[in-house]
């Protein structure tokens, strides 16, 4: 065994033949932005066998107060985030296998890639795909482990297909959805708690250690010193279309992807999210007006503009953003300022 892991098998639950198995192993890490990031470093750090890297986005100079292993020659050269990435760990242990994918992750892109891959760990940024990655895991039967953080807040849970409720059950008893770091900042050690949450349950779940993986919902802020773990045990649903008796995957189907449509005559795309959503317009331009846009709104529609990016936002969810015909793009600022 390489005195490179050392330390890591002195550790009674790895030692050296758990060791073996995380280098056997394959993870698919989905998202290469502050999560991704401090994720892919560990899992290269910790001697994976093989890492896949997904992401859609390139390097900017606002990543990298948190996106760990970036620099300022990444920003200067523009260089796509999954590839970045890929190059740090490779500097890092040149034993480790990584390989990078630069596209947007949808229910036909991501799920090729879960062949033959032994654990999914989520970093991305909206809800849709975290959907589609909840599917899909249900589907192929691979453990995957849900993060997210904004502002000082964070949470973790480790979704096992068939021992702990999915995504999708969650979403019926637990408020997880809210603001993004594009409108409420985020402090780095949020990040860090985060990834710690996830990282650990990485290594259990890498070597094959199920028992001592964390078995509630996580949720901290800590500029308030709050901490808090949730038993969801009884949100597991028989009759949950994802992961109950009888599932159909509903979020893997055209029909519940974001539509986006350019408006005749106009500069407009309208984006429509995969289900409607009931959105608090008073507190959202409250909150957005508080991250730096300029927001007008009456009883129907919030009216929000930032560095010469104008959107309309309904209570349903649905939105038109102005001054562009590139679908990709509107759907990309969509998901920034409403996950």
């Amino acid at each position: 065994m390489s005195e490179r892991y050392s330390r890591q098998t002195l550790f009674s639950p790895i030692g050296e033949e758990g060791q073996k198995k995380i280098s056997s192993k394959h993870v698919l890490l989905i998202g290469a932005g502050a999560l991704g990031s401090a994720n892919a470093e560990f899992l290269t750090r910790a001697g994976i066998g093989k890492l896949t890297i997904v992401d859609r986005d390139y390097v900017e100079e606002s990543n990298l107060q948190r996106q760990q292993l970036y620099t300022e020659k990444d920003v200067l050269e523009k260089l796509p985030k999954a590839e970045a990435a890929k190059r740090h760990c490779q500097d890092i242990n040149g034993e480790v296998e990584v390989e990078a994918i630069i596209m947007d992750g949808t229910a036909l892109s991501l799920e090729p890639l879960f062949a033959g891959v032994s654990l999914v760990i989520d970093a991305t940024d909206n809800f849709e795909t975290r959907m589609v990655i909840n599917d899909l895991s249900q589907k192929h039967r691979i453990p995957w482990i849900y993060g997210a953080c904004v502002g000082s807040v964070g949470m973790s849970f480790t979704i096992i297909p068939g021992v702990t409720p999915c995504l999708n059950c969650l979403l019926r008893s637990i408020p997880i959805q809210g603001m993004t770091c594009d409108t409420g900042g985020i402090i780095f050690p949020a990040v860090q708690m985060v990834v710690a949450h996830q990282a650990a349950d990485a290594l259990k779940i890498l070597v094959e250690d199920y028992d001592a993986v964390r078995p509630g919902f996580s949720t901290f802020d800590l500029w308030r010193n709050q901490y808090q773990t949730m038993k969801v045990g009884r949100a597991k649903k028989s009759d949950c279309l994802s992961c109950g008796e009888a599932p159909t995957y509903p979020f893997l189907t055209l029909e519940n992807a974001t539509k986006t449509t350019v408006l005749c005559g106009r500069d407009t795309v309208q984006v429509r999210p995969p289900a409607p959503r009931k959105l608090q317009l008073e507190k959202l331009g409250s909150d957005l007006g508080g991250s730096g846009f300029t927001v007008k709104s009456n009883p129907f529609l919030l009216s929000v503009e930032k560095d010469g990016e104008r959107m309309v936002i309904f209570s349903d969810g649905r939105a038109l953003i102005h001054g562009t015909k590139d679908m990709v793009h509107a759907k990309v600022l969509y998901q920034r300022i409403l996950g």
